[in-house]
């Protein structure tokens, strides 16, 4: 039990580093279904709102989408609103530095918030998205972003239904619905789901390959720490059967510059 619970839910990082995109794309798209208030806004959004947010909203680097009731459906989130430092004051509005700002205040955000561990957040189906102002605002000198948890991954052909708060939603024993299991005879072709439906493969567990401060050692020596780990976690998690089947994900040099030090191993499993 206490190793299940150790080991049940993803978000791939590799969705959370592409969600936040270092660069900008147009300014100008500030999503779907806008609130003319919250168009070019200069001032800092409103903290804990909540919105119907789709993939193509998040691809934006801004976001004007009205708000809507916690109550009602939405799909994102808001969990944190902040000023950035006085230091990006003269920032280009597409400063990787600003990317890179965010990237930190926004994972480290999502993971208190939601009551995740390092583990747990390259398992579950939730993500986070992150938005600054608009180009025009930030002409203006508006710098602040914007954190939104948002229910799916980088991939996602639409995002599910958020409960009335996500704040502490991966305490305990998370529920199987925002846990990441996935479909397929075979892991390389198989569709990422929530473990709630009827799946193939789960993600149990993380393994650490590498420490704080190390330089990245390249794909070959990552992949390799990543089998030999995987494998043994894998076997454990099934309780040592003498065959079974394993599969991992592990990440490159651009997640690794971020702060992963993670790869996640996945088990042949119905469970």
């Amino acid at each position: 039990m206490t190793h299940r619970r150790a080991v049940a839910a993803l978000c791939a990082v590799a969705g959370v580093v592409a969600a936040l995109a270092l660069g900008g794309c147009s300014a100008e798209d500030q999503g779907g279904n806008v609130d003319p208030d919250l168009v070019d806004a200069t001032d800092p959004p409103p903290d804990d709102a909540c919105r119907m947010l789709t993939p193509e909203d998040v691809e934006q680097p801004a976001n004007a989408t009205k708000t809507v009731a916690c109550s009602a459906k939405h799909t994102a989130q808001t969990f944190l609103v902040e000023d950035l430092p006085a230091g990006y004051d003269d920032a280009g509005y597409d400063d990787q530095d600003v990317g890179k700002y965010a990237y930190e205040a926004c994972s480290k955000g999502f993971a208190k918030f939601v009551g995740a561990d390092e583990s747990l957040v390259l398992r579950t189906i939730l993500s986070w998205a992150w938005f600054r102002p608009s180009e025009t605002a930030w002409g203006k000198g508006a710098r602040w972003l914007r954190c939104d948890v948002v229910g799916g991954a980088e991939g996602s052909s639409s995002y599910r239904p958020l409960p009335t708060t996500t704040k502490g939603l991966l305490l305990g024993l998370p529920d199987d619905q925002w846990l990441v299991c996935a479909r397929g005879d075979t892991f390389e072709r198989s569709e990422k789901l929530p473990c709630s439906e009827k799946h193939d493969w789960r993600a149990v567990s993380t393994v650490t390959v590498g420490k704080a401060g190390e330089s990245y050692p390249g794909d070959k020596v990552v992949a390799g720490r990543t089998d030999a780990f995987c494998r043994t976690s894998v076997q454990a998690w099934l309780n040592y059967p003498a065959t079974f089947k394993f599969a991992y994900t592990y990440f490159h040099q651009a997640e690794w510059d971020a702060g992963n030090r993670r790869s996640v191993c996945w088990a042949q499993t119905d469970q």
